[in-house]
């Protein structure tokens, strides 16, 4: 049977990073948390790289304003050159 995989919060993620930066022994906080130290290793990891940014969700990307905004405009470009197809194939329509 398979073992039912387990969900941790974005606090409880954060408070078990800042304890790894605390404590020498990893292997040894990891057990006392309840989870593997493979996945202590990977938050610490992803929380040294994304900094605050870490941990957003269910799947959810963690994007700077930067990346928000530029996958808004490419969104945004996207629509307009449908539309513009649309606008071009009526008007065409219209002359034949």
């Amino acid at each position: 049977m398979r073992k039912q995989r387990t969900h941790y919060d974005k606090s409880f993620k954060e408070n078990a990073v800042k304890l790894s930066i605390e404590r020498k022994n990893m292997t040894e906080l990891a057990h006392e948390l309840g989870i593997e130290p493979l996945l202590l290793y990977r938050w610490r990891k992803e929380y040294q790289h994304n900094g605050p940014l870490s941990f957003p969700g269910n799947g959810v990307q963690a994007l700077s304003e930067e990346a928000k905004e530029l996958a808004d405009l490419k969104k945004r470009l996207l629509e307009a050159e449908t539309e513009r197809d649309i606008l071009k194939k009526a008007t065409s329509l219209e002359d034949g």
